[in-house]
């Protein structure tokens, strides 16, 4: 539910491109951008730290139509 007690309309969405390409998904509310974490293995890590590879994917906003699409964004920090 949203915080205005309404129910959420989920949509599906797939990713195009990059490491996480074909991946399906659920989303609500048609976010303008997902973000994908890869955990990374980190030799001898400090107490508590870890490391991820982040991946962002834009919506595109041509489609209209399900499944919802998201390119990988190749500038992604």
């Amino acid at each position: 539910m949203t915080t205005t007690g309404l129910m959420t309309a989920w949509e599906s969405a797939v990713l195009d491109g990059g490491p996480a390409d074909g991946l399906r998904m659920k989303v609500a509310d048609r976010p303008q951008v997902i973000q994908v974490a890869y955990p990374c293995q980190v030799d001898t890590p400090p107490d508590g730290m870890r490391a991820e590879a982040l991946y962002i994917y834009r919506r595109n906003v041509r489609i209209k139509s399900e499944p919802l699409r998201y390119g990988f964004d190749v500038a992604s920090p």
